[in-house]
Parts: structure tokens; sequence; C-alpha cells
């Protein structure tokens, strides 16, 4: 094929993908105004199961579970949340807000959230639904770049929703460390996993690791790991 016959082909094909990017932005907020009349119409929020499946389905790996996380277990991790301590609550992976729910329910005001998520349509939805919070859209694995310039104090408290046990053992170990350094001294880094294992070793030089009992009524049954740097 020519150059100049093969450049306007390529140009036609572009033209054709935005055109179908912009059909399926529309039709993306048309859905979402429909879901939020139906929410509200009936105080429920069918909706965040749907979503969560399907990005799940779309990107197994990205998301920490099948379906949002219990509120028993969203309850348990806020509760290791000291709402009387000062500085933002970051929160990793947050997805559709069931532990963001539950933090601002521990008593965190929504302005101290800072909440970094990777999915474009998670971050729409949560800055509907905490307008006042600070919602990052980018990859909590990079989060010292990510949130460069975003904090205006040390964190309080980091809680994660991120499928750490899917990640190598370097790239736990990074994000640890990369979130001890965004925190106050002592502050705890809050993470659930399904696994019978840590999801990061608890035998690390001057980190203190505690473990809850698992949690049965969430499903499947899940167990909480916090870590503390001394």
């Amino acid at each position: 094929m020519p150059l100049q016959a093969f450049q306007l082909l390529e140009k036609k094909i572009e033209k054709q993908i935005r055109a179908f990017e912009r059909r399926r932005g529309a039709l993306e907020r048309h859905i979402e105004k429909r879901i939020r009349r139906f929410e509200e119409r009936n105080g429920i929020r069918l909706d965040d199961e749907v979503r969560f499946i399907r990005t799940w389905i779309e990107k197994p790996l990205s998301i920490g579970a099948v379906t949002p996380s219990g509120r028993v277990l969203a309850r348990a991790m806020a509760a290791y949340v000291d709402p009387l301590v000062d500085g933002p609550v970051i929160e990793l992976g947050p997805g559709t807000g069931p532990v963001t729910e539950a933090l601002v329910a521990q008593g965190i005001a929504p302005s101290r959230l800072v909440l970094v998520e990777f999915d474009p349509t998670f971050c729409r939805l949560l800055r509907q639904r905490y307008p006042q919070a600070n919602v990052v859209q980018g990859d909590a694995y990079s989060l010292t770049r990510v949130l460069t310039g975003k904090l205006a104090e040390p964190a309080a408290a980091v809680v994660s929703g991120l499928p750490l046990i899917t990640q190598q053992l370097t790239t736990r170990l990074r994000l640890l460390y990369d979130a001890f350094a965004l925190m106050q001294a002592g502050a705890p880094f809050i993470q659930f996993t399904y696994a019978t294992m840590p999801p990061i070793p608890k035998a690390l030089d001057r980190v203190r690791a505690e473990s809850s009992e698992r949690i049965w009524m969430n499903i499947p049954p899940a167990r909480i790991w916090v870590y503390r740097k001394d």
C-alpha cells in the first residue's frame, strides 16, 4: 500500500476510534444517570456489585475482590483508623467505596480522605459520592509519584484494598515503604487479604505487624493485617 494511502487509512481509523470513544462516554454517562435515579428512588446501591464484577472480568489481577468488600470487613478495617489523629487518610484501591463509607462512619471527615483509584469509572463514582474527598486517579503501586504535592502533612493512616498477594514481593515491599514515607511515625498501614499467609512478611526490620481474627462473615472470609514502622 502506498504511504499516502496508508496515512489516509490511519487517519480514518483514528477518526472512527475517537467517534466510538465519544459515543461510549455518552452512553456510560447516560447509564450512570439512570442508575443514580434508581438508587435515589430505592435507597440502594445494587450497581456496585455490577460495576465491580464487570471490572474484575476485564482486569482480574488489578481488582482485590470479585465483589466490593462486605460491611463487616469494611468496618473492621476502618476501626484501625483513629479519627482523633490529625492528618489525611489515604485509601488505596477504594473501588466503589465500601471502606470509604466505613471510614466516614468511623468519624473521618470526607475532606481528609485521599482516594487513590486506577479505574476511571470508579473515580467518577467516588467523586459523585464523596465530593469533598481528594480522588486521585493513578497507579497506587507508584504511590510516591502519584501523591507528590497532594499531601499538606503526613498521613494518619493508609488503608489498602489492593490485591497485594498477586504482586511480586519486591513490589509489595516498595509499596509498604512508600506508604511509611508518607505517614506519621507509628501510623497504620491496613491491608486485607483472603490468603492464609500475610500479604507482607511479618519479620521486617523496625516494623510491627499484627493481624485480626479471620472474618468469617465476609465472602470469602478475610483477615486484616496492620503494619506500623517504629
